[in-house]
């Protein structure tokens, strides 16, 4: 897949900017704070229809504008897709398709497939359990966007039974916990229980499933980066044990540890089991990356991680991703960067941000397109 054409109206710091993209890689340079990483954020949004850097759409949109718009030419190997995104700072957003308003937004997914890396990234070795979750659960979506509607699922449950456990420990504090109270909330408690073991069952599989295909690609990049020096295992820690393939099995793995931490739940009035719980292990050759690794090790984690991301993306969709490459090449040394190099090619269309082109060696320079970046307008470098 290929993107032709960037179009942002009110979104971030730019007012109006359109972007032809005329090479497998753009370069896009300027000083920090100028919109670089704006308008890779853009295709994010457009890829996942969420941004690693905000929460709330009117964050999204230029100061004192009330709507800011997205939009996109993107060639596929079926054709040409047109791509918009409406944000609105009062209301809900809305997506389109060739410039037919989409009702289900679940059906904008899965179009423009993107991997993004970001300096941000190098906290997945490092950083709390929720980061390796997010990163597992955007991979997840991308490959199947239903995915998205099935996280809503647990998520909205997880909700709603934390609320019920919070109400259970207010009333247990203030001593109004009667028997007859608790014949009746065991009962509620126990329609939570289902539809948590239901919901919680179907995003575990599917992270046990996405994972099993991922963990080969990303040792065998980081065999080839260490030039076989070291081995990377990466590892599902699901918060209940499963078999990925039996799914009534998890389901009741699920109750039968709900049930073993009844009592701790009600007194900490939150939800103790599930894939909101979960880990992703990673060890170098058998130690912990994050104890032990080295920040070049981790580093070099990290590019394998992102390189099996394209290349599981590229056997799933038969087509490959762009890859947005947000402030990180400083982080890699000139290995890592040739490494990141040779993978790509020409094959990836890869979308580049830098603070200067000291960065790079003649063979990026040479096949990439370069755009200066300065106070949201952008121009040929």
């Amino acid at each position: 897949m290929y993107l032709k054409t960037l179009h942002l109206r009110q979104f971030r710091n730019y007012c109006e900017a359109k972007v032809d993209f005329d090479a497998p890689k753009t370069i896009l340079v300027g000083n920090n704070a100028q919109g670089k990483s704006n308008l890779l954020e853009a295709v994010e949004l457009l890829s996942t229809l969420k941004s690693h850097r905000a929460i709330r759409d009117r964050d999204l949109i230029l100061e004192d504008a009330d709507v800011g718009q997205i939009r996109a030419t993107l060639e596929r190997a079926y054709g040409s897709t047109e791509l918009a995104l409406t944000l609105r700072a009062q209301g809900r957003r809305t997506v389109a398709l060739n410039r037919e308003n989409i009702r289900r937004q679940l059906d904008f997914l899965g179009i423009l497939n993107a991997v993004q890396f970001s300096s941000l990234d190098l906290e997945l070795v490092r950083g709390a359990p929720e980061r390796r979750r997010h990163w597992l659960d955007s991979i997840l979506t991308q490959l199947e966007p239903i995915y998205a509607h099935i996280l809503q699922q647990y998520n909205q449950v997880l909700r709603q039974r934390n609320a019920f456990l919070k109400k259970i420990r207010v009333l247990r504090a203030e001593g109004r916990f009667d028997e007859s109270l608790s014949k009746d909330f065991d009962s509620q408690l126990a329609l939570w229980d289902a539809q948590l073991a239901t919901t919680g069952s179907r995003v575990t599989r599917r992270r046990a499933r996405v994972l099993e295909r991922l963990a080969p690609l990303a040792a065998a990049w980081h065999a080839t980066i260490s030039g076989s020096t070291e081995m990377l295992a990466v590892t599902y820690a699901p918060n209940v044990s499963l078999d990925k393939d039996d799914p009534e099995g998890v389901q009741q793995a699920f109750l039968e540890k709900i049930q073993q931490r009844r009592l701790p739940e009600q007194v900490h009035g939150t939800t103790l089991v599930g894939p909101h719980r979960d880990e992703v292990d990673f060890a170098i050759n058998q130690t912990p990356a994050r104890s032990y690794g080295s920040q070049g090790q981790q580093r070099t984690l990290v590019l394998a991680l992102k390189l099996a991301e394209l290349k599981l993306i590229e056997e799933v969709v038969g087509e490959p991703p762009l890859l947005l490459l947000d402030d990180v090449l400083a982080e890699l040394d000139l290995n890592r960067q040739n490494q990141l190099l040779e993978a790509i090619q020409d094959r990836f269309q890869t979308l580049i941000t830098t603070t200067h082109l000291g960065a790079f060696d003649s063979q990026w320079l040479n096949s990439s397109q370069i755009l200066s970046v300065n106070a949201g307008q952008i121009s040929k470098g």
